[in-house]
């Protein structure tokens, strides 16, 4: 991690799992950044009392309301930390927030397609075009300087699951809708990297292992990888990324994912 400096941070789903240990680590950087927006549909809830201890704690963090199957609601949440950044821009963008209904092929029905695939893949599309002019200002705000997760950088977070030609896992859960969701999202940071290139902003897809969160272990198996591990493997890789990693899919190991 020692080449990763973010003055500014937002993550989806950072009121618990993965999307909480991302938060944390941030805070616990030599150097953390600046701004850490932590975003999550119901700030005041009950799975958001850990958040909201740190944000108490730490002043740079920012607890910001967030449905990202709701377009006003982002609307309003790139309106906030547009305000808090002032004339800066956004560096990291991290689309972690995601869901999983655990049906099999033959019980996979409209409803629960529509739900995943609109958090997981609609949902960062939409961040990704709310968050853009914040993101294209962080690189703008870095002339000269090579594509990175330093000057600007949409990170998806996707699963190996979502993988065509090695689908992970599929002995334990079918889950159509969660792997079409990951698959659709893997093309859709292949589109934003892509398009975003010409604004600086470099974008890939990371799959953060099967770690022992509640989504992880919602078949009812102990998943082998620790937040702790998966968020530090991460970071890791976060900071080697470069104008060359850009739309790639890799894992928490930096190892690349077959698509």
């Amino acid at each position: 991690m020692a080449g990763l400096r973010v003055p500014s941070v937002l993550v989806t789903g950072a009121n618990r799992g993965i999307g909480l240990g991302l938060v944390q680590h941030f805070l616990g950087m030599p150097a953390p950044p600046q701004w850490v927006f932590a975003a999550c549909r119901s700030p005041t809830g009950q799975r958001a009392q850990e958040l909201q201890r740190l944000a108490s704690k730490h002043r740079n963090v920012v607890v910001i309301p967030l449905d990202v199957t709701d377009p006003a609601s982002i609307k309003a949440a790139a309106a906030q930390v547009g305000e808090h950044l002032g004339g800066s821009g956004l560096t990291l963008l991290i689309n972690n927030a995601g869901m999983v209904i655990l049906n099999a092929l033959e019980d996979e029905t409209l409803e629960a397609m529509t739900r995943v695939y609109t958090t997981n893949t609609i949902g960062p599309l939409l961040m990704g075009q709310a968050f853009l002019p914040l993101l294209k200002k962080a690189a703008q705000g870095s002339p000269g300087s090579a594509m990175s997760c330093s000057r600007a950088a949409i990170i998806n977070m996707s699963s190996d699951g979502g993988s065509i030609s090695s689908p992970a896992g599929w002995d334990l859960m079918h889950v159509p809708s969660y792997r079409c969701s990951k698959a659709a999202l893997n093309m859709l940071t292949k589109c934003q990297s892509l398009r975003y290139k010409e604004d600086g902003v470099l974008c890939a897809a990371l799959h953060p292992g099967w770690v022992q969160t509640d989504m992880g272990s919602s078949a009812g198996h102990t998943p082998p990888v620790t937040v702790d591990e998966s968020v530090r493997g991460m970071l890791k890789v976060l900071s080697s990324l470069s104008e060359k990693d850009t739309g790639t899919f890799l894992d928490w190991e930096g190892k690349v994912v077959p698509c």
